[in-house]
């Protein structure tokens, strides 16, 4: 995070409620459990007794409020990003420059995904250590997969930004550069579920930043 202020933590969802009568549950917070649950096992290894046993609800009001396995994974997934986006991009779309904007992801990317928000919650990214899509679960696998594809794009069109406003030389590689970044961060996730810790992950990041001029051409 180019010397920039720490990322700031996501705020808990609203409590939802359906139409009707109210749920005999607090739909969000069970949500927020599975999610939990799917972040530390995966999907295969989740079962719906520790679902329901994490959620504090029956199997019949799990499906009856989410449908199947498959769907509340889903809807965990989004979840997950409403929940976390922020604290990893926020300050990397404020940010100034294409090198501040890099900065700033792996350096959030540090605190984010260690858990030095404050909050009790799996180490890593639920979206980056998802195996859903290897696990023969195909549909699971397709939003997996956009979610982390919307994550490298986000980074080609920054670093597309740059060489348009001059910042980058055009001959700058700009996929192969967005992907190294991408793979910088996600190996990120990887170290921190291995237990690597916030200070460890920031050297990752000050140390890839100090190679930035010479892949863009200085």
């Amino acid at each position: 995070m180019q010397n920039s202020s720490p990322a700031s933590c996501p705020t808990g969802a609203p409590r939802i409620r359906g139409r009707g009568r109210p749920r005999a549950f607090d739909r969000a917070h069970a949500l927020g459990q599975a999610m939990r649950l799917f972040w530390s096992k995966g999907f295969a290894a989740t079962s719906i007794s520790d679902l329901t046993a994490a959620m504090g609800i029956g199997s019949p009001s799990l499906y009856a409020a989410f449908g199947s396995k498959e769907a509340l994974y889903a809807e965990a997934l989004r979840h997950y990003g409403e929940q976390y986006e922020a604290s990893v991009w926020a300050n990397f779309a404020a940010a100034r420059t294409a090198r501040e904007a890099v900065a700033a992801l792996l350096m959030d990317s540090a605190a984010a995904l260690t858990g030095s928000c404050g909050r009790v919650e799996p180490l890593g990214c639920m979206v980056t250590l998802s195996a859903a899509g290897s696990e023969g679960h195909v549909e699971l696998g397709d939003l997996v997969r956009a979610a982390r594809a919307r994550g490298l794009r986000r980074v080609g069109d920054r670093l597309d930004r740059a060489v348009a406003e001059g910042e980058l030389g055009a001959s700058v590689d700009v996929p192969a550069l967005a992907r190294f970044v991408v793979t910088v961060q996600n190996g990120m996730s990887v170290q921190a579920r291995d237990g690597a810790s916030r200070e460890a992950l920031e050297a990752v990041a000050h140390l890839t930043m100090l190679g930035w001029e010479a892949r863009v051409g200085g």
